[in-house]
């Protein structure tokens, strides 16, 4: 008799069937796609004894086979949570989790980081768990990237790896509204700016589905470097604040702050260079600090800390560097899914730069990116679904150097090379500005494929 029935054979999904099954649960899974592949994830299910059917779209009737016994429902991060379906689900007393629901169910006697934040936080999650590593402490991260939550609670309770100390989740705005018992025992929020307003309709709704994560945190931590999150500050009662620019961001002072002479340091002493983390830019700053703030708290000394940090490699596609064509240094920053987060990368980089954009255009305010496109570009190549309409926004912010449209990123790539060493480029810098749904499944497959692109030229293999 099935009661709980999850929707969508992606990564989150199949995790979530998977655990649920593992748990006692009687489960079906639906998806409403067809093809090669989801019939090769789907029979990797049904092996499992999981009822799997495909070419069913989300409507009450692929529920009904069920529905007299359904009790829950068990959505993937890619459905809106008012979905005209989910409600009338509701509406039948079904009630309704996204997947970190369910793995949080399984894994909350685990400490939990939660970090959330338009952009910065899957730099923050790799480096916090990173620290914790070095300093002796379990702490696997996953969520909205790597490990699903639900296979980490599977692995879990196979008993195949030991309890871990702490667990450190990236956690996207999709997934904390599907999820709104999670009470992580830290939270931290990097930043926030306009992003998937097309899902949430709205900065005010979007910037309340973060909030409630950290109103649910036992201890939260801000970056009062971020200007949205300075204007809340007065609404909140307590957390920790830290800062990269200014020991008083406001007027209101930081409980952790980089002084004039670059250290690290806290309201009664210096604890270490903030140049123990390598990576470049001023949003990298913010990101130790943010890191430096949770490790303290969960009880690491400045020495441990700044160790750890001193040890790390940076994130693949995250300005990643990829060494030189020419004598042109490139960087992979797929990540850079919006415009915030691309001029955050242009910031970092040294001019003249050769900028890579292109994909699926996102909402949002780009005057800030076309802004660091007149400081640091010296010509930018456009590629994907949203080129022309890149095109025309850089052109009518009167970018003065060359604009140039290919049909996709091989094309793109020739010509960035070209044009970086027609022009002297100090850097090469893939940064989309846009989603890669366009042409890609996800980012990190973007990025593979940047790193592919660059690895051939490299070799003269062009």
């Amino acid at each position: 008799m099935i009661q709980t029935v999850v929707v969508g054979l992606g990564r989150s999904g199949i995790g979530a069937a998977r655990l649920l099954q593992a748990s006692g649960h009687s489960i079906a899974v639906i998806d409403s796609g067809l093809g090669e592949l989801l019939e090769t994830k789907a029979e990797g299910l049904r092996r499992q004894g999981i009822d799997v059917r495909l070419q069913a779209p989300l409507a009450i009737d692929s529920f009904r086979p069920w529905l007299d016994n359904l009790q829950r429902v068990v959505i993937s991060p890619g459905i809106p949570w008012d979905h005209p379906t989910i409600k009338q689900l509701r509406q039948h007393g079904i009630a309704v989790d996204g997947e970190m629901a369910v793995a949080w169910d399984a894994l909350k006697h685990i400490p939990w980081v939660g970090i959330t934040g338009t952009n910065g936080k899957t730099t923050v999650t790799h480096l916090l768990s990173h620290v914790l590593y070095e300093a002796g402490l379990a702490a696997p991260m996953g969520g909205n990237m790597g490990v699903s939550a639900a296979d980490m609670a599977l692995t879990l309770q196979q008993g195949s790896t030991p309890s871990p100390d702490w667990l450190v989740m990236e956690l996207s705005s999709y997934q904390i509204e599907a999820a709104d018992r999670i009470r992580p025992r830290i939270g931290i929020w990097t930043t926030l700016t306009p992003d998937h307003l097309e899902r949430h309709g709205s900065v005010d709704a979007y910037r309340a589905i973060k909030r409630g994560l950290l109103e649910r945190s036992d201890h939260a931590i801000f970056n009062a470097g971020d200007p949205d999150l300075r204007q809340q500050r007065q609404s909140w009662t307590g957390g920790t604040w830290v800062s990269a620019e200014s020991a008083q961001p406001d007027g209101h002072p930081a409980d952790l702050w980089i002084d004039a002479e670059g250290w690290v340091r806290d309201r009664k002493q210096r604890l270490f260079p903030a140049e123990a983390l390598a990576m470049p830019g001023a949003h990298n700053r913010q990101n130790l600090l943010l890191v430096t703030a949770a490790a303290r708290q969960i009880g690491l000394s400045p020495a441990s800390i700044e160790a750890g940090l001193r040890s790390f490699r940076g994130v693949a596609h995250r300005l990643e560097p990829l060494g030189c064509v020419g004598g042109t240094q490139v960087f992979n920053d797929s990540k850079a899914t919006n415009y915030d987060a691309a001029a955050m990368g242009l910031r970092a980089m040294q001019g003249p730069v050769v900028v890579l954009a292109g994909g699926s255009i996102k909402q949002g305010d780009a005057s800030d990116w076309l802004n660091e496109l007149h400081r640091k570009a010296c010509a930018v190549v456009l590629f994907g679904a949203g080129a022309e309409e890149l095109q025309g926004l850089i052109a009518t912010a009167g970018f003065p150097g060359p604009l140039t449209l290919c049909k996709d990123l091989p094309a793109a790539v020739d010509h960035a090379v070209q044009s970086a060493d027609a022009l002297g480029a100090s850097n090469l810098l893939l940064s989309p500005a846009c989603a890669s749904f366009d042409q890609y499944r996800d980012f990190e497959a973007r990025g593979d494929h940047f790193k592919q692109l660059i690895q051939q030229v490299q070799s003269g293999a062009n």
